[in-house]
């Protein structure tokens, strides 16, 4: 049985808004397993991109508990919840967020930075990064404009791994790509998976969803189904049909 690394006890996320209350995490109680790739579900707003940022630190919840590891950060401070973030988790979004004025390399480095003050190794780990993901020296020295869609997504996959965090948390990295970019930034996520690597992704595309070994449907703020797939076999018919039909009796 592999460790689990987050759970929660009775999470709840509450917005305001006008005055009324929209209550869009509900008493979650869920566990989250090393070196599983799960996958988050569900149709739009049923609180899958607030549960992945609430289990991130990215966002604090209105009451629950979240437990990484051995700590407790549902309580820490904005400012150790920025340090927790640096040093235990990488992101990926649907926008890159790459800084325009600096080069791909430079992008990447910049993050290692934060963490460390050896350039040298930040260096050597961002090019065999790049290079993992297929990402020659010609684009290191590109900007993010003169780069395609696909590697961008892969470009900022690489700046999310470069402080080796526990987990890489990636909301809808897919949702801007075409089907080839998207197939590319899959294929890394996939193979840094299967290299031992956490992931949790949010999606709501089945293409996407079938890379996970481990599927969470999520309706109205609470989990409704979870789904085993094992792990993902690149034309693995059976798995497709076995995901449809979980989503099938989750209603999707």
């Amino acid at each position: 049985m592999s460790n689990v690394i987050i759970s929660t006890d009775k999470l709840c996320k509450t917005f305001s808004s006008g005055g009324l209350q929209q209550h869009v995490l509900k008493n979650l109680d869920i566990k989250i397993f090393e070196g599983d790739f799960t996958v988050i579900m569900g149709s739009s707003g049923a609180g899958k991109s607030t549960l992945l940022y609430a289990l991130s630190g990215m966002d604090k919840p209105t009451l629950g508990s979240i437990q990484f590891f051995d700590q407790e950060i549902a309580k820490l401070s904005n400012d150790k919840l920025a340090v927790f973030r640096r040093l235990n988790c990488g992101f990926v979004f649907q926008q890159m967020f790459l800084l325009d004025n600096m080069s791909i390399l430079d992008n990447i480095i910049i993050g290692g930075l934060l963490i460390s003050n050896n350039r040298k190794a930040i260096m050597s780990k961002a090019k065999e990064l790049l290079a993992q993901v297929g990402l020659t020296e010609t684009i290191w020295r590109k900007f993010p404009t003169q780069l395609s869609g696909g590697e961008a997504q892969r470009a900022a996959i690489v700046r999310a791994l470069i402080n080796q965090p526990k987990v890489v948390f990636a909301d809808e990295p897919t949702g801007s790509l075409n089907s080839a970019a998207g197939k590319a930034a899959l294929d890394v996520l996939t193979k840094v998976n299967n290299e031992g690597q956490s992931v949790i992704m949010v999606t709501h595309d089945l293409k996407s969803a079938r890379r996970g070994n481990r599927i969470l449907y999520m309706r109205d703020g609470v989990i409704h189904g979870f789904c085993d797939l094992g792990k993902y076999v690149s034309g693995d018919k059976e798995r497709h049909d076995r995901l449809q039909a979980f989503l099938t009796e989750m209603g999707w």
